[in-house]
């Protein structure tokens, strides 16, 4: 028999209570701290079974001790009293390294032990217990529920050999041997499954070091938290910061419906489709209106975890009609989100009558799916309707759940108003558009001074429509005006400003105004429109260039109005920025404009540009000018080719600012197609001046316009004699029509009346009118011009 010392001994130093057990269940050593703990001393126990002080089936604690180790038993006190006892057995060896028996302890604080015992195997947590070479010895009961297996399959195995080898097991093994190196507890967060199911989860595990009296390192204790709330909730949040930033990047209604489809694959669902009402795509105000036999919505954008989205029943760009019981149309019609599973009456009612978007869906598998359809709603307005759907599969199981239908709704209530914006923009940029194409030139009036070529691009950027403008305007005299301009701004009021300026600049190059004192005119308007309109729309402003060829002299005149200087190719292939005083702006009124004289050979091609051709955030004007120089001089074909080449080098992918572009090439015309004569201020030279006319007409076979040109040219050869004074000059022009001019020394200018019966005079003009196609007067260095234009017969 083996003794326990009463005093003095280890044990009851330690003081714990103590007994031996040989093999066969006899107890033959029991302690003063036994005796103490459970009131029988040790003549009572002594040689008799062990199984005698259980209170309870003693044999179940005896597995249990020989299983674990340890164990909670039921003792019965020598008073009677039930004493449960955290016991403790460990063998017994002798120097024959036989085993005599067992050694069983209890310590003194047993309800303390007993009841932490108990909190740890009924803890509502994983908690396990791993000796220094990550091996388990202990397991509560959640981590045997988590690993799917009772305890005894796990004690003194190596964690590696328990789980699958991937990277979130590797990751859980170093953290355990960190904590065995270093002593220090660590957190460890991983998404994984569990060995007992096939659900994704979030862990958290929080590991320490567990040390004996001595403060050596003998384990390490873990509890594991499954955050998977937790870690949705962080997800989610984090979806919707994403989504403040990625969704309604550019105001383009199929880029924003897209963006929303791409951000909730896959990280809400596995297809997502988006579809709006067509009035929504053109910018109109929606209206959905009743959909009991269904509603028409148009796919724009869808997006799926599977490469190709085999999900898609219609393709992008094409329209459906839902059913009104379809989620789709539910959701149009209610406003509400509609959520949906397979079994659902509705959802499989649409699918049976719908094959091929069910067979889509399912792509031949035989999986449920969860369904959510979210309808756009900005402003009180429902634009469409965005459809996520989870494809249930053992592996992912989880369905929408009310936070899902949350997240889905705030991310298609964040799209629906970048929609709507889009939308909006849409509308106010074509009707600015189409403004301002209605007000541009359509077909140029015919003039022969000139060739030419335009291009117009309206900008893609946010600001909208531009009030960029450009014209060709025939003047008398075979003369030409080229105009270039710019208003200050973007939108509808930069195009209705640009067209009442257009239409300005007509009506004073109508009155054959030079240059420098059209713009002085035109600047004084702007100050009108500034000041009625300043309280509503603020500051009007804007640039023009306005230049005046003339094919017969050769020569070309230019003011400018705060605008980029024309260029012009010669016909050598030398280019030039000609020098023009820039003047100010329109709109700011008390400033004198200069106009600029130059000779431009036959064949020049002259540039007129607005300053989104040559200007940029990341370009300097000087270095736009350099490459537009470049650009001109660079071979081409026609001019529509050198419009093309000029464009293509010097704008980006997407113009931040409208670009409009006139080149022109001039023509001129020869010396036998114009003839002049110096007249004195004698009424007899009438009669002379009709001859000269005359006899050019059959130089130029043109005698049946002999009659009508000698009237034209008596009555105003007359008026000049009478009227104007010295010096006076007769010329006829032959271009596209024939044009007679008299100019003389008065600035007056004659307007048509009515002669009385008894008139003798008065009826000249009326005359001149009534046989020729248009006439009109200009001011000139000296006095005035009257001209009178007639078609040419037909050879």
């Amino acid at each position: 028999m083996v003794t326990l010392p009463r005093d003095g001994g280890p044990a009851a130093t330690a003081g714990d209570a103590m007994a031996v057990v040989d093999e066969s269940g006899n107890v033959t050593g029991w302690s003063e701290g036994a005796r103490l703990l459970t009131g029988h001393t040790a003549e009572d126990v002594t040689g008799r079974p062990a199984s005698e002080l259980v209170a309870g089936e003693p044999a179940a604690a005896w597995r249990a001790l020989l299983t674990h180790g340890d164990a909670v038993v039921a003792v019965r006190h020598k008073d009677g009293r039930r004493l449960e006892l955290a016991l403790r057995m460990c063998p017994l060896r002798s120097g024959r390294e036989r085993r005599p028996g067992f050694v069983v302890t209890a310590t003194p604080d047993t309800g303390e032990r007993v009841l932490g015992e108990l909190a740890f195997k009924q803890a509502s947590m994983s908690m396990s217990i791993f000796d220094t070479g990550q091996r388990y010895l202990r397991m509560n009961d959640f981590a045997c529920q988590v690993m799917g297996q009772p305890e005894t399959e796990f004690r003194h195995r190596y964690f590696p050999d328990t789980v699958e080898n991937a990277e979130h097991s590797r990751g859980f093994l170093r953290h355990l041997e960190i904590v065995a190196e270093t002593g220090q507890p660590v957190h460890y967060e991983s998404w994984t499954r569990s060995p007992s199911g096939r659900r994704m989860h979030a862990w958290s595990f929080e590991m320490w070091p567990v040390r004996d009296h001595s403060g050596e390192l003998i384990g390490t204790a873990l509890a594991g938290f499954d955050s998977s709330e937790q870690y949705w909730a962080r997800q989610r949040l984090a979806l919707l910061n994403e989504a403040a930033g990625s969704i309604g990047t550019k105001l383009d209604v199929i880029q924003t419906a897209r963006e929303l489809a791409e951000l909730a694959v896959p990280r809400l669902a596995d297809f997502a489709s988006v579809d709006l009402l067509d009035s929504v795509l053109q910018g109109e105000e929606p209206g959905t209106g009743p959909v009991e036999g269904g509603v028409e919505l148009r796919r724009v954008a869808h997006h799926s975890d599977t490469p190709g989205v085999p999900e898609a029943a219609i393709d992008l760009g094409s329209a459906d009609v839902y059913p009104a019981f379809s989620p789709p149309a539910r959701a149009l019609a209610t406003g509400e989100p509609v959520l949906t599973r397979s079994g659902d009456s509705g959802l499989d009612l649409w699918f049976a009558e719908n094959r091929a978007r069910s067979a889509k869906l399912l792509e031949g598998e035989d999986h449920e799916l969860s369904l959510m359809a979210v309808p756009l709603v900005a402003r009180g307005t429902t634009l469409g309707v965005a459809v996520f759907v989870r494809i249930l599969t053992p592996e992912h199981p989880d369905a929408f759940d009310p936070d899902d239908v949350s997240l889905a709704e705030e991310l298609s209530s964040r799209a629906a108003v970048c929609v709507d914006n889009a939308r909006r923009y849409t509308r106010e940029r074509t009707t600015a558009l189409a403004l301002q194409r209605s007000l541009l030139p359509q077909v140029m009036a015919g003039q022969a001074a000139v060739e030419f070529a335009s291009r117009y691009l309206p900008a893609l950027s946010q600001a909208g429509v531009g009030g960029d403008w450009f014209d060709v305007i025939p003047l008398s005299g075979t003369r030409v005006a080229l105009v270039v301009g710019d208003v200050v701004g973007h939108g509808l009021h930069a195009s209705v400003t640009m067209g009442r300026l257009r239409t300005a600049v007509w009506t004073l190059a109508d009155v054959d105004l030079p240059p420098d004192e059209l713009l002085t005119h035109l600047d004084d308007l702007v100050g009108h429109l500034a000041a009625d309109e300043s309280a509503m729309i603020g500051e009007i402003g804007a640039t023009c260039l306005y230049a005046v060829y003339d094919p017969v002299s050769r020569r070309c005149t230019v003011a400018s109005a705060g605008h980029p200087p024309p260029v012009v190719l010669f016909p050598d292939g030398t280019v030039k920025v000609v020098e023009v005083a820039a003047g100010p702006m329109l709109g700011v009124g008390g400033l004198p404009f200069e106009a600029t004289e130059l000779d431009v050979p036959e064949g020049a091609v002259l540039a007129l540009y607005t300053d989104g051709l040559v200007e940029a955030r990341d370009v300097d004007v000087d270095v736009g000018t350099a490459a537009l120089c470049t650009a001109l001089a660079a071979p081409a074909g026609n001019l529509e080719d050198t419009c093309d080449n000029v464009l293509k080098a010097l704008l980006p992918e997407r113009p931040a600012d409208d670009v409009a572009l006139l080149l022109a090439r001039t023509r001129a015309l020869d010396t036998d197609q114009v003839a002049a004569w110096d007249l004195e201020s004698d009424p007899a030279l009438v009669a002379t001046a009709r001859q000269y006319a005359t006899e050019q007409l059959t130089r130029w076979g043109l005698d049946e316009a002999a009659f009508v040109t000698e009237l034209v040219v008596s009555e105003l050869v007359t008026n000049a004699i009478r009227y104007g004074g010295s010096p006076i000059q007769l010329r006829l022009i032959r271009d596209r029509t024939l044009i007679c001019e008299v100019s003389d020394a008065s600035s007056t200018s004659p307007h048509l009346r009515r002669a009385r019966t008894f008139d003798e005079g008065g009826r000249g003009l009326l005359l001149v009118a009534q046989l020729t196609d248009r006439w009109g007067t200009r001011p000139s260095g000296t006095g005035k011009t009257i001209w009178a234009e007639q078609a040419l017969p037909v050879q």
